[in-house]
């Protein structure tokens, strides 16, 4: 689409971008194609897009797989792409907000092969990033554009700044390919910052076992809150919870045992640690696990505390807001990003 014709669709229908929404569109129809080739779309396939925007990667999409189905939470747009007649027949257009889908149902709906290719809003990419994850078992894989720095978080070495808790849950259940880099000249409005498209794929020696992933982010998000200072320091509330009856030094001296008993140093900084590391280290406090207190031990000798899983820290936000019409101040975000469609 030629970004005189996306001017003048914007301003006939009076939508104004929104920078809330992270909405910045590929304008150039080759890379489309391009991108959409790169991420293996291909004959058969069952492709989910979020973020559909004026449709640019989505017909790419269409001309490449069976059957599309995209994601839009911009009610403005919706109704512009179906008056326009701007989605080919094989696309399914659907108005919601993308961390409010019932995924696994969706992946369930048919045998295809299935993959996420999408432009993302920068705005929802690191809880979608995290939901992802959890689909990688239905998904082929799947391929998105993100800011370059969230990119290179996926893609980081230990002991690096962009390593963290994203790193880690990625290089324990993917594989993850930076395949392009896209300047913010091929977008409309120019985001401020390059993107880069990556792709990502489950790894076939994944070495969690089902539940694992929830447990072990639990503990990286701990540590990950005070990356600079020694590991001790932000899984302090690990060890409170693991060992309650203990008094604070006695905690300290537990945890450096357990550090120990995994080989880690306990002065280790958190970027210092291998994500193989930490899920041995993950294993090693379920292992020791909460320890019943007295009271609760004189009563049943057998019971012990439950160990229910928390909701992930990553869940999405209940909400999202929407374009502005024209003629009605749009106040955006900080701009520290883009993505878009």
């Amino acid at each position: 689409m030629k970004l005189s014709r996306l001017r003048a669709l914007l301003d006939e229908h009076g939508l104004r971008l929104s920078r809330d929404l992270g909405q910045n569109f590929l304008v150039d129809g080759g890379l489309a194609d391009e991108l959409a080739s790169r991420a293996g779309a291909s004959a058969g396939d069952f492709i989910f897009e979020v973020g559909t925007g004026l449709g640019v990667l989505t017909r790419a999409l269409a001309a490449r797989a069976e059957r599309v189905r995209t994601v839009e939470i911009d009610s403005g747009l919706v109704r512009t792409l179906k008056s326009e007649s701007l989605l080919p027949d094989n696309v399914e257009l659907i108005h919601a907000d993308a961390r409010e889908i019932d995924w696994r149902a969706w992946l369930a709906e048919s045998d295809q092969p299935k993959r996420v290719i999408a432009n993302l809003p920068y705005s929802i990419a690191t809880p979608l990033l995290r939901t992802l994850l959890d689909l990688r078992e239905s998904l082929e894989d799947w391929s998105v554009m993100l800011q370059s720095e969230v990119a290179e978080r996926l893609v980081a070495d230990t002991g690096t700044r962009a390593y963290g808790s994203l790193t880690v849950l990625h290089r324990l259940v993917a594989d993850v390919d930076t395949i392009a880099t896209v300047p913010p000249e091929r977008f409309f409005p120019r985001p401020k910052v390059e993107s880069s498209f990556v792709r990502v794929w489950p790894r076939a020696d994944c070495p969690l076992r089902p539940g694992e992933l929830l447990r072990v982010e639990r503990l990286i998000r701990a540590a990950f809150s005070q990356r600079r200072k020694r590991v001790t320091n932000g899984l302090d509330r690990i060890a409170e919870k693991n060992w309650p009856d203990l008094d604070k030094s006695a905690r300290r001296g537990r945890l450096e045992d357990v550090l120990g008993t995994v080989g880690l140093d306990p002065g280790l900084r958190p970027e210092r640690i291998e994500p193989e590391a930490w899920l041995a280290l993950s294993r090693q406090l379920d292992s020791e696990g909460p320890e019943p207190s007295s009271e609760v031990a004189a009563a049943s000798p057998t019971a012990a505390p439950s160990a229910t899983p928390t909701a992930s820290p990553l869940a999405a936000p209940t909400a999202a807001p929407t374009a502005k019409r024209k003629g009605k101040s749009a106040r955006g975000a900080s701009g520290k990003g883009r993505s878009g469609r």
